[in-house]
């Protein structure tokens, strides 16, 4: 009996140390969603609205894995939309895929369906071999008239529009319609090993990549993916960032593409996501800097209001077991919005998320960026020429600060 109790245990051990690893599914992109325009004169101009037309959107993973899945979106779509095909594939920054590589998606076992208002929609995984900082492109047939929905509006990438169904064609034509938003499209996720997690860049234009160059990936996530890649860290980095965010407050003046309040969105756009293990937050100019000047006056707030909701988020990050790191605002001296006031809150603002202790741990962006000989500037060499947002060397310099020991 000994002797074939040991046997058994023999085998079990021999087949428990053979078994894979574990598997789970981790965001290796996303695009943040904002509201619809007002009127449909404004989505037609900005090429949001499409019938009988099919959308190619590219996206470039940070990721990647061999089998992949993707997430629309009608979220802020007031009606139900009807989706006719959805085809993914490898592809190049023109929208070119490789034949060899598409793939068409079914959602609940079907290729053709309707989202619900306001609502997501996940689709079945495919068997697709997708490398780490690959593009994939994602084709979506509308047959019915439809207005854009999960909207983001600045991709600093191309979106390819032409008519008919062509969601299986290898290239889009010469007078296909482009357009610099993403559509319908809220993220791609991979099946990585356990020990794969995500971590979220959550934050404003800064992080958006506003003054990038496009269809380069240029922004600061895109390049911290580049740097754990190099360093064969295996962590996925999505961009969570809408240009004109607020912490406090949601888009005023008629401006949707801010977006709503980062307090709002956040379990979203951040904690939803999945696989996040980390989240870094930079968010704040905007709020100091759009009351008075795109946004109402009485929509001021100081360091202390600022203080309160980024609070809020550490204690919503830490409720989902997920370390969370203060990022220090930038220097905007010479951005339309600047003002001597304004500076101070922001002063006062990056002083406490440098020595509260209240974050897991501080990425400062500030020191990165800003001018020796003038601190309250940014350095020129980073300046995309606004003196608020970097360009491609500045956010460059905002990626290689980042400590990669955070991600432990």
């Amino acid at each position: 009996m000994r002797l074939l109790s040991f046997a058994v245990l023999l085998c079990f051990s021999v087949a428990a140390s053979a078994a894979p690893p574990q598997q789970h599914w981790v965001a290796t992109w996303v695009a943040s969603a904002s509201p619809q325009m007002a009127t449909e004169a404004e989505q037609a101009k900005a090429h949001l609205i499409f019938e009988n037309q099919t959308v190619r959107e590219i996206v470039h993973l940070s990721v990647g894995g061999n089998s992949v899945r993707v997430r629309l979106s009608n979220e802020f779509g007031p009606d139900p939309i009807q989706i006719g095909s959805v085809h993914a594939a490898i592809c190049d920054v023109d929208g070119h895929i490789k034949p060899d590589s598409d793939r068409a998606l079914t959602f609940s076992g079907k290729t053709s369906f309707m989202i619900p208002a306001n609502a997501p929609y996940l689709s079945d995984p495919i068997q697709l071999t997708a490398p780490d900082l690959s593009n994939i492109c994602v084709s979506l047939f509308l047959p019915n008239k439809t207005a854009a929905a999960g909207i983001h509006y600045d991709a600093k990438q191309t979106t390819f529009i032409a008519p008919g169904d062509r969601t299986t064609a290898e290239k889009m034509p010469d007078d296909a319609v482009t357009a610099s938003s993403w559509m319908f499209l809220a993220g791609v996720d991979v099946l990585a090993r356990e020990r794969v997690g995500t971590i979220v860049a959550f934050g404003d234009s800064i992080t958006d990549g506003a003054h990038s160059t496009p269809n380069e990936n240029k922004r600061w996530p895109n390049i911290l993916a580049d740097r754990l890649n190099s360093t064969h860290k295996q962590m996925a980095v999505i961009d969570a960032g809408i240009g004109g965010n607020r912490i406090l407050h949601d888009a005023s003046g008629g401006r949707v593409a801010f977006g709503v309040n980062a307090l709002a969105r956040f379990e979203r756009d951040a904690l939803g996501e999945p696989g996040a293990r980390y989240v870094i937050v930079l968010e704040g100019i905007n709020d100091l800097g759009h009351a008075g000047t795109s946004a109402p006056a009485s929509e001021a707030v100081t360091a202390e209001d600022l203080i309160a909701g980024l609070t809020q988020m550490i204690q919503r990050a830490h409720e989902h077991g997920i370390k969370i790191f203060g990022a220090t605002l930038t220097p905007f001296e010479g951005a339309g919005y600047y003002s001597p006031e304004k500076e101070k809150e922001r002063e006062r603002l990056n002083e406490w998320i440098r020595s509260s202790g209240t974050f897991d741990g501080v990425v400062d962006f500030e020191k990165a960026v800003q001018d020796p000989a003038n601190p309250t500037r940014m350095l020129p060499a980073y300046d995309s020429g606004d003196h608020l947002h970097p360009g491609d060397a500045g956010y460059k310099a905002m990626a290689d600060a980042i400590d990669l020991k955070l991600f432990q």
